[in-house]
C-alpha cells in the first residue's frame, strides 16, 4: 500500500499538537509505519529556517517569510516525506501548503497565483488528507496566551491579521471538500479527538479499498 500525508491545519491555540499525537496513535493501532514533522522545521535545515522566520527581533518582509517557508517546505518533502510515503508510511504533518495560503496569502496579502506556483515546484505534493481544527480567533489566542512563554514572532501579530487567516482557511476548505475536514476545536480536547478518530477511521476505510 502506497503512504499518505495527513496534514493538521488551524489557527493559534487551535489545539493542533493534542491532535496529532491522538493520530499518530490511532494510525499506530491500525499497523501503520507513522512519521510526524512540523512547519516550519521537520529537518536539520528546517529547523534552523524556523528560527530565523520565528525570531521576534528579527523584520522580514512578506516575500521573504514565504519564500524561507517554502525553503523549508522543499527540504521536508525532498529529505522526509516522500522517502517515508515511498515505503508506505502515514506522515503526519503539523501545518503545510494550506498554511502558506492562510499566513502568507490571506494574512499578509500576497498573491494566491504566486503561492501556488511554488506549491507545484517546490512543495511538488499535496496532502492527501488535512483535518481543519476551527476555533475563533479570541478563543485561539487565549489558549495560546495561557500556554505561558514569550510570542513568537507570527503570534504578535494583531487580531485582524488571524482573522483573515482564519477566513482564508475556511474558504479553502469549502473549495476542496474531498481533502478537508474541518472540525470545530471550540469544544474541549476530548471531544476534539473522538470526532477527528472517528472521521480518521471513515477516511482510512475508504484509503484501504481504494
Amino acid at each position: 500500500m502506497n503512504g499518505f500525508l495527513i496534514s493538521l491545519e488551524g489557527g493559534e491555540g487551535a489545539g493542533k499538537t493534542t491532535v496529532l499525537n491522538a493520530l499518530r496513535d490511532c494510525l499506530d493501532q491500525h499497523g501503520f509505519e507513522v512519521v510526524t514533522t512540523r512547519e516550519p522545521g521537520g529537518t536539520a535545515a528546517g529547523e534552523m529556517i524556523r528560527q530565523v522566520l520565528l525570531n521576534p527581533e528579527l523584520k522580514l518582509f512578506s516575500e521573504t517569510e514565504l519564500l524561507l517557508m517554502f525553503a523549508a517546505r522543499a527540504q521536508l518533502v525532498r529529505e522526509l516525506i516522500q522517502p517515508s510515503m515511498a515505503r508506505g508510511a502515514a506522515v503526519i504533518s503539523d501545518r503545510f501548503t494550506d498554511a502558506s495560503f492562510a499566513y502568507q496569502g490571506g494574512g499578509r496579502g500576497l498573491e494566491m497565483g504566486r503561492i501556488a506556483e511554488l506549491e507545484r515546484w517546490a512543495a511538488v505534493i499535496k496532502p492527501n488528507l488535512t483535518f481543519l481544527l476551527d476555533v475563533s480567533v479570541q478563543q485561539g489566542l487565549e489558549r495560546a496566551r495561557s500556554r505561558g512563554g514569550e510570542p513568537d514572532r507570527i503570534e504578535r501579530e494583531r487580531e485582524d491579521f488571524f482573522e483573515r487567516v482564519r477566513t482564508t482557511y475556511l474558504s479553502r476548505a469549502k473549495n476542496e471538500p474531498d481533502r478537508f475536514i474541518v472540525i470545530d476545536a471550540s469544544q474541549s480536547p476530548e471531544e476534539v479527538v473522538l470526532k477527528v478518530k472517528e472521521k480518521l477511521d471513515v477516511w482510512l476505510q475508504k484509503w484501504i479499498e481504494k
